[in-house]
Parts: structure tokens; C-alpha cells; sequence
């Protein structure tokens, strides 16, 4: 299973951003596609997931911002970012499970900053 992210890059507070995460594969297979980022010195934390059965599932601090979608005709997982705050700033990792075993992508970078 292979994931690659694109997407990220510099952006100003309140602006917009939108991730892309393409799976090798049918994307619809994952029990779980989503998003994770990781910002200097804090732990890898959850941003948004799908789960197959389930729906979508957001971390408190980007709902109402943040919104994962499922592209199945494209086997993509994309995440639109707005509202952006400069603690948004991290990188974000695409994250997927397939009968219980993780997967990572490489992440991609998003900067939060005037």
C-alpha cells in the first residue's frame, strides 16, 4: 500500500488549503483513510478519518474548519482546510488501515503564517 500527500505549502491566517492523499489500489477497501499531522515537539495527532460503516470523525480543534471527503472514482482522500490558524501549522500525514495493519504516507508540510 503506498499513500502520497500533496497539497500543502505557506498560507496566511484565515486562508485555505487543500490536501490530497492518493492511494495505490481501490481506495474503498481501507477500513479507515484519513489525516493526521505532527508539529515541531508535540505528538502525532489525529485530524480527520473515514471509516468504512462508520462516517468521518474530526479532532475538536478543526471542526467546522476542516472537511475530509472520499473520492472513490479517483482513490483519493481530500481534506479541505480553512479558516487557517497558525497552529494549524504541521505536517500532515496520510493514514489509512487495511485489515488491521497502519499505513503512512510521507507527509507534506502546511505553514500557517503573515
Amino acid at each position: 500500500v503506498q499513500l502520497q500527500a500533496s497539497g500543502g505549502g505557506l498560507v496566511q491566517p484565515g486562508g485555505s488549503l487543500r490536501l490530497s492523499c492518493a492511494a495505490s489500489g481501490t481506495i474503498s477497501r481501507f477500513n479507515t483513510i484519513g489525516w493526521y499531522r505532527q508539529a515541531p515537539g508535540k505528538q502525532r495527532e489525529l485530524v480527520a478519518t473515514i471509516t468504512r460503516g462508520i462516517g468521518t470523525n474530526y479532532a475538536d480543534s478543526v471542526k467546522g474548519r476542516f472537511t475530509i471527503s472520499r473520492d472513490n472514482a479517483k482513490d483519493t482522500v481530500n481534506l479541505q482546510m480553512s479558516s487557517l490558524k497558525p497552529e494549524d501549522t504541521a505536517v500532515y500525514y496520510c493514514h489509512a488501515v487495511l485489515v488491521r495493519v497502519d499505513y503512512w504516507g510521507k507527509g507534506t508540510q502546511v505553514t500557517v503564517s503573515s
